[in-house]
């Protein structure tokens, strides 16, 4: 992706409208990324509308969204229903989501980030230092595997 492209990226916090482009991109990830049994749970997450939840938005149309969720008590936080358009899966989009939870950690002084993936996804995690904790078999559904990670952050910039 271009620095033009990049910079034309908006982090945005989800509002109800957002719902539809959601479920959209559930959509286009299942049932490579997400169990189809897990539909229904987000559907019922984003209808809470979130306060720590965010799209990504570019040239107007939502790409991407994930939530961080701070909890101050134990100096953790927890990366949620993370996903990208398939249109844009590796084109930098990923990274961008997570160093914009890396920084919301530092600023939060968060220690440790939780993160509940798949077999599928968690590679892509590893990439930036997380390790695998527990591996329950079906855990998201039928051949969908969770894997428990932890990202340790550090205090650096």
């Amino acid at each position: 992706m271009s620095q033009t492209q990049r910079q034309k990226l908006e982090f945005v916090a989800y509002q109800s409208a957002h719902f539809d482009a959601c479920m959209a991109l559930f959509e286009q990830n299942c049932p490579s990324h997400f169990a189809v049994n897990e539909r229904q749970d987000f559907a019922e997450f984003l209808q809470q509308c979130p306060a720590d939840y965010y799209v990504l938005i570019r040239q107007q149309q939502v790409v991407a969204c994930f939530g961080f969720t701070v909890h101050p008590h134990d100096r953790h936080g927890q990366i949620n229903w993370i996903m990208a358009a398939k249109s844009t899966q590796g084109s930098g989009i990923g990274r961008q989501m997570m160093q914009y939870a890396i920084n919301l950690a530092k600023q939060a002084q968060i220690d440790i980030v939780d993160i509940a993936a798949s077999h599928l996804s968690a590679p892509f995690f590893a990439r930036f230092g997380a390790e695998a904790l527990n591996y329950i078999e079906h855990g998201w559904g039928q051949d969908m595997h969770r894997i428990d990670m932890q990202l340790h952050i550090s205090s650096g910039p």
